[in-house]
């Protein structure tokens, strides 16, 4: 068994798509890794370009956009190393992250899944990449802005856990689906992303089952990528990428929370993510650039 499979899903990406995988190769060749990437019928050559200039790259190709999550899983089938990184196309490593990664999981039995430092394309910190498992309370807190007002303060600051050292490795009870690397066993244990999220949440979804395995999340900033966020196929079907991000929300919620509140919090709840969702469509009708989820800078 190789050390490392390194899984990219790609619609429409394919100029980013390239400069991630230039970002990949010379950083990881002290060790024994594959890359597979899994292609949602992208129409912008990201085909060619593949095989022309990086045929050792396996390549999966889908008739139509299967959405994030389910092509991530077919990658996973397919892969064949004792760890498997989760990576974005719209990402570049940087020198060291992923064998950094790899040496934290190699020391640390007792951790499933880690996540590096992810930056935003001006340096600064995406925060999203280290977060809590989305209880209510904590989502409210980040969608009302309360987190933003008290990013010290562990009781409103919880989901984005800006509470705590960002160039400090700590646990996590979440960290990003754009570069996580996951120990073969655990995926043996609890099996593959739960495919109903079409994409968001399923990081988050994924980390909680983890934990509830028993094991650890944890977030290592000795590693970092880059991260651009909402480019590709995000910024292809924008509409369609910003009804899944709620939706995404809503099936998380139902699926982890909904039994521990009453009916008529859940009613409230659902209803203020519909809220939500009509208000980013309206939004975003006169925006030049859409934006799903939180704006990167």
């Amino acid at each position: 068994m190789i050390n490392l499979s390194i899984c990219i899903v790609s619609f429409h990406a394919r100029d980013l798509l390239r400069e991630c995988l230039r970002s990949i190769y010379g950083t990881v060749d002290s060790l024994s890794f594959e890359i597979i990437v899994v292609d949602n019928h992208s129409e912008d050559g990201t085909l060619e370009m593949l095989t022309n200039e990086f045929p050792d790259v396996r390549l999966l190709v889908n008739d139509h956009n299967t959405g994030y999550t389910r092509p991530n899983n077919q990658a996973i089938r397919e892969s064949r190393g004792r760890y498997i990184v989760l990576l974005n196309p719209d990402t570049l490593v940087k020198p060291n992250a992923i064998a950094e990664l790899f040496g934290f999981l190699e020391t640390h039995p007792q951790v499933g899944i880690v996540g590096p430092k992810v930056l935003n394309r001006d340096g600064t910190l995406q925060k999203q990449c280290r977060r809590s498992e989305a209880r209510p309370w904590d989502s409210f807190c980040y969608f009302s802005g309360l987190s933003r007002l008290f990013p010290r303060d562990r009781r409103f600051a919880g989901y984005l856990m800006t509470y705590l050292d960002e160039n400090l490795t700590h646990e996590a009870e979440a960290v990003s689906g754009s570069c996580m690397m996951i120990r073969r066993q655990v995926i043996e244990q609890i099996g593959y992303q739960d495919e109903n999220f079409f994409a968001y949440q399923e990081d988050t979804d994924y980390c909680r089952r983890a934990r509830l395995a028993d094991w650890k999340v944890f977030y290592d900033p000795s590693a970092q990528i880059i991260h651009y966020g909402g480019e590709g196929g995000s910024n292809v079907q924008p509409f369609r990428s910003i009804i899944e991000w709620h939706r995404s929300y809503y099936l998380y919620y139902r699926k982890h929370f909904a039994k521990d509140y009453l009916f008529v919090f859940n009613a409230i709840y659902y209803f203020g993510m519909l809220v939500k969702l009509g208000l980013s469509l309206f939004v975003n009708l006169f925006r030049k650039k859409k934006v799903v989820g939180t704006r990167k800078p």
